[in-house]
C-alpha cells in the first residue's frame, strides 16, 4: 500500500471520530500524476451534494506539463466513490453540530487509488496547546535521557 499524500495538519486541527475509505474518480492524466505523488490534499475538504460525496481544493499537478489535454484543471472537484448506504449515514452524521469531512491520506490499494476521509470535530485552541506542551516535554525528557 503506497501512500501518495497525507494531511498531517488535519490530525492536529481535528479530533478524528471515524475514518472511511473511498475511491476517487480521476482521469487518466490525474491518475498518472497521483501515482508520482503530485497531489496535495492539505486544505481540502469533502462535502455531500445531491447524494454524492465531492472532494474540493485537492490540487493535482500535471503529469506532463507540456502535453496537457485541453481543459485540464488540477483543482477541479473530484467525486468520491462510496455506496449509497454509506453516503446516507454520512449525511445524517454531518448534520450534527461541528462535524466535518476531512481527507487524511491518499493511497493505493491494489491497482485502485483510495482516499481516507475522516469524520472529525474541530479542536479547541486549548487542546492544541496541551498537545504542543506534551510534545515539548517528551522532547526534553528524551534529550535528558540521551546524555
Amino acid at each position: 500500500m503506497n501512500t501518495y499524500a497525507s494531511n498531517r495538519r488535519a490530525v492536529f486541527d481535528y479530533n478524528i471520530l471515524e475514518i472511511i475509505e473511498a475511491g476517487i474518480e480521476l482521469t487518466g492524466f490525474e491518475t498518472k500524476a497521483v501515482r508520482l505523488g503530485r497531489i496535495n490534499i492539505s486544505g481540502s475538504y469533502a462535502i455531500i451534494k445531491n447524494n454524492q460525496l465531492w472532494l474540493l481544493n485537492a490540487a493535482i499537478s500535471p503529469y506532463q506539463p507540456q502535453n496537457l489535454p485541453s481543459g485540464f484543471s488540477g483543482e477541479r472537484t473530484k467525486r468520491l466513490l462510496l455506496k449509497k448506504k454509506e453516503i446516507k449515514s454520512l449525511i445524517g452524521r454531518t448534520k450534527e453540530k461541528g462535524l466535518t469531512l476531512v481527507p487524511l491520506k491518499v493511497y493505493s490499494r491494489g491497482e485502485w487509488i483510495k482516499i481516507g476521509i475522516a469524520l472529525a470535530r474541530k479542536k479547541l485552541k486549548s487542546d492544541k496547546r496541551e498537545i504542543i506542551k506534551k510534545k515539548e516535554i517528551k522532547k526534553e525528557i528524551s534529550k535528558f535521557l540521551k546524555k
